[in-house]
């Protein structure tokens, strides 16, 4: 089995700059308190990074 990471939205996006706006986007976090599952790889570990301050990340 895959390892796989589990993050949630719980901060929104408004006033952060356009890169922060598409890196949540790219992440599949598009409303408050939505949950996305990922692959964990170095590309998802390098863009929760930056969003880290608005993230809460649950590994699975």
């Amino acid at each position: 089995m895959t390892e796989t990471i589990t993050f949630t939205l719980v901060k929104s996006g408004i006033g952060s700059t356009d890169k922060i706006r598409a890196t949540l986007t790219g992440l599949g976090l598009t409303k408050l308190n939505k949950t996305v599952t990922r692959k964990d790889t170095p590309e998802i570990r390098g863009m929760l990074n930056k969003v880290k301050h608005l993230v809460r990340i649950d590994e699975a």
